[in-house]
């Protein structure tokens, strides 16, 4: 009896030690290559891809479509791109605000008022499949946060996230540019 009593103290120990170290975020895995992708229920069709020159900040894509109506300049050289968001981030830049600012004028009041589009959250392919689509989502939600702050509806955000299903980096510099969250306009009905 005494040595479970031990052996049980020693075990909340541990919890309450793992449970109060909660400041820094453990980096993630390495990808599990034997994983398969989950089941889904419905066939679910691809996000438009974005090319680099659709990149307006460096964490935000917009769809050539929204870049026009919305009068919104794409980057001139991919080869400035700063990292979309920082390994394992999902804050905005000061210069992501300002994209978002032009985007949601233009849902709430210009060209493309009332439609709706669709957040994507992405990330590049470190880490296994389960945190890469919860660190996709995390980036979608975050913009889309910051659009509704601006005032655009709940109802025109649609929010999903890719994780690193569409990721193409094979090194640093490449997998910045899989670090982030397009932009795309949901098709009228």
């Amino acid at each position: 009896m005494k040595m479970h009593n031990q052996v049980l103290a020693i075990a909340l120990l541990a919890l309450s030690a793992a449970a109060g170290c909660g400041g820094k975020k453990a980096k993630p895995k390495a990808p599990d290559t034997t994983v398969e992708a989950p089941a889904k229920k419905e066939e679910q069709k691809p996000a438009e891809q974005l090319t680099n020159n659709d990149l307006v900040s460096p964490a935000v894509a917009v769809s050539s479509d929204i870049a026009a109506a919305c009068k919104i300049t794409t980057r001139a050289q991919p080869s400035d791109v700063n990292p979309n968001f920082d390994y394992d981030k999902d804050d905005l830049l000061p210069e992501d605000r300002a994209v978002l600012e032009k985007v949601a004028t233009c849902l709430t009041s210009g060209p493309l008022k009332g439609r709706a589009v669709q957040l994507v959250g992405r990330a590049d392919p470190r880490g296994t499949e389960e945190y890469n689509l919860g660190l996709g989502s995390k980036r979608a939600s975050t913009v889309g946060q910051y659009l509704g702050r601006l005032g655009v509806p709940g109802p025109q955000l649609g929010q999903t996230t890719r994780g690193a299903i569409d990721a193409t980096g094979t090194d640093e510099d490449s997998w910045k540019k899989d670090r982030r969250v397009d932009i795309v306009l949901t098709p009228q009905t």
